[in-house]
């Protein structure tokens, strides 16, 4: 057997390994009751808006913690979300440069500096803190690093407590992924 073969096969055992063990922790996390055992409330109502917006487009609102999807001239599907703590939470005009269901999660390396102990790569699953659906946010072009998405923590939904995305429960961005479509407009406020 050539090395490079021994090389190959020793890296998908300890890749085994790692899914393995990564199976085991949410094994212990479920057993423990960490895993969450839905998708979380729904929030969404059909609400009036009274500034007028294209259908499709993304209103946040920091302060209110809600998150509006415009779905026709004066009315949207509002949501309650998680927003940015003091010090996080930011404004402007961005874009869905992207959506990804069950998304992994790659810590920030800002975010790393500020929690020692963060590792490189969250896989996507139950313990994955951007839970069930991500929608990535851009600016010209270029990965903004901020998203729109779900939570296994449901606590935070409805405060000040992110480094600047936006949770929705589970359910609820679930919902919010089947109706945006990648380019549409965002106005964080």
């Amino acid at each position: 057997m050539k090395a490079i073969d021994r090389e190959r096969m020793r890296s998908r055992a300890a890749a085994g390994l790692v899914v393995l063990a990564i199976l085991a922790a949410a094994g212990s996390a479920a057993a423990a009751g960490l895993v969450p055992r839905s998708l979380g409330p729904t929030t969404s109502a059909v609400v009036t808006i009274e500034k007028s917006y294209a259908a499709g487009t993304i209103v946040i609102v920091s302060g209110n913690r809600t998150l509006d999807l415009v779905i026709s001239e004066g009315r949207a599907i509002r949501y309650k979300i998680g927003v940015g703590r003091d010090g996080f939470r930011w404004s402007g005009t961005v874009k869905v440069g992207r959506k990804a269901e069950w998304p992994d999660w790659r810590p920030p390396a800002e975010m790393k500096a500020r929690a020692a102990g963060l590792p490189d790569l969250v896989p996507a699953g139950p313990l994955n803190p951007l839970g069930a659906r991500g929608i990535y946010l851009y600016k010209g072009g270029a990965d903004t690093l901020y998203r729109i998405h779900g939570t296994n923590e449901q606590s935070t939904v409805g405060g000040f407590a992110s480094s600047g995305c936006f949770r929705m429960s589970n359910a609820d961005v679930i919902d919010l992924y089947e109706r945006v479509k990648v380019g549409s407009t965002v106005i964080v406020k």
